[in-house]
């Protein structure tokens, strides 16, 4: 059921916080944007690493991710559901938990929100240099740079019309794809290629540390369908509404990346392992394969749109979110919590854009650095979501639905704590360093705020979730 704009306020009024985004969101928009943010065509881009990684069986690496990732998915579901507001776990574990905790959790996933735009500039102009080799990879970074600044600036309005545009691309080709796969198959173009149940499940060659592998590969690929609770401010929906696009949105790009590659791991024709020459491109090579250069030209072009611009726009969207939120809460700078008369956080926007404008003339050619970073922001805030679930609904709410509250948290935690651990050093060190930057931050807004924790009084940021159900209640 939709919620009317005064409902919607009231809500929101009894966390302490004005309406001032726009509610234009509805739940299929939600759902868009989290498939955006996803990328449905992500499998393309890294088909060959997780190939030799998962010893040919890229769709159970998937299928593997998508089970992992749905505890993760109903963790969200529970807090945003608790708390719809657009910090995201800065606000689910502040509020959950605790303040000071919540700033930490918010801070931890800052780091994948910052870079995750600097990521996609990256790979997008290192992808556009093999198509125009004679063009520096800067200019195209800073190109995308521009192009999603002004679509983010231009409102939300133009976020969900570039994220239906770009999802229609996506899905078009998508289904391009298979056709093209089902021809080659159906045809013999490729010698031994054939359709089986191999790239799901081979006995012969699945055993603990495969799965092993195959879960921190997974769960990495699906990190996105979580920026969706940055857009709670902006929602048409109920309180469930943002929870429910979640789930949905994981669901559906988990069964298009097993789609799309069990088909290309079908075009492999029993490839034991590609090339260190092959591997980064391998999906493209396949397609050249089955049905020519030209259509393989196309469908990378297609990857550097969607990442380039796509999910770019909706990763600085997600971004510009929290800043958003941990200002308003008197945790950043006062000046990222304005918002202009199109109703977006304009000075947030902007910021985000600098920032990837310096990050990108920095990490050009660095894709293996910002990934590790990238993805420790992204479990250490995960983590501390499964903890402010059980925190919250069991020791505050004292609620007895121990499946949801504590069981599936239980489990959320193991596997992205799993995940976590097995991290990259580098990632590990450079997460450790943003922590105690993020200490230092802390203490600075701590003094200069009087220890306040929000815009309002610390009982009264205490009660608001309270006053939230309340609401939801009538």
């Amino acid at each position: 059921m939709s919620k009317t704009a005064p409902e919607a306020q009231q809500s929101l009024e009894s966390f302490g916080y004005k309406q001032e985004l726009k509610r234009s969101m509805s739940t299929l928009d939600l759902i868009v944007y989290g498939l955006v943010f996803m990328v449905p065509i992500a499998p393309w881009a890294i088909f060959g690493v997780v190939y030799n990684a998962a010893s040919g069986m890229v769709p159970l690496v998937y299928i593997t991710g998508v089970v992992a990732m749905i505890f993760t998915a109903l963790a969200y579901a529970q807090m945003s559901k608790a708390f719809p507001i657009a910090g995201s776990v800065f606000s689910y574990v502040g509020r959950g938990i605790h303040p000071t905790v919540g700033f930490f959790a918010g801070w931890a996933i800052l780091l994948d929100y910052l870079l995750v735009p600097t990521l996609l500039y990256v790979f997008a102009a290192s992808s556009m240099a093999g198509i125009f080799p004679d063009v520096p990879q800067w200019i195209w970074a800073v190109a995308f740079v521009i192009i999603n600044t002004v679509i983010n600036v231009l409102g939300i309005g133009s976020i969900k019309l570039a994220n239906r545009v770009m999802l229609g691309i996506q899905l078009v080709f998508v289904v391009i794809f298979v056709v093209i796969a089902m021809v080659a198959l159906s045809s013999g173009t490729i010698p031994g290629a054939e359709f089986s149940i191999a790239p799901v499940w081979d006995a012969e060659k699945v055993n603990p540390a495969l799965i092993a592998t195959a879960l921190s590969i997974a769960v990495l690929s699906f990190l996105g369908f979580d920026g969706i609770s940055t857009m709670a401010e902006e929602s048409t929906g109920d309180r469930k509404s943002g929870g429910r696009a979640m789930i949905i949105a994981l669901l559906v790009v988990a069964v298009l990346f097993v789609a799309q590659t069990w088909f290309a791991s079908a075009l492999a024709a029993g490839t034991i392992a590609f090339s260190d020459d092959d591997v980064n491109n391998a999906f493209f090579l396949l397609v050249a394969q089955a049905a020519g250069s030209g259509w393989a030209t196309a469908f990378l072009a297609v990857n550097v749109v969607a990442v380039g611009i796509a999910n770019a726009v909706a990763a600085q969207a997600a971004t510009s979110r929290l800043l958003y939120s941990m200002s308003r809460d008197r945790r950043l700078p006062a000046f990222l919590s304005k918002v202009n008369s199109r109703q977006v956080p304009l000075a947030a926007i902007l910021s985000v854009s600098a920032i990837s404008l310096v990050l990108v003339l920095f990490f050009v050619g660095q894709i293996a650095v910002i990934s590790s970073l990238v993805n420790f922001g992204a479990l250490l805030g995960f983590l501390l979501l499964h903890v402010s679930v059980a925190v919250y609904y069991l020791g505050k709410k004292k609620s007895k639905n121990y499946l949801l509250h504590l069981v599936v948290p239980v489990i959320g935690f193991l596997i992205i704590g799993y995940v976590l651990l097995n991290a990259d050093i580098t990632a590990k060190i450079g997460g450790i360093l943003w922590l105690i930057v993020g200490g230092v931050v802390y203490a600075i807004f701590a003094r200069r705020n009087g220890g306040a924790t929000g815009p309002l009084p610390e009982h009264a940021t205490a009660t608001a979730g309270e006053g939230g159900d309340e609401v939801a209640a009538r």
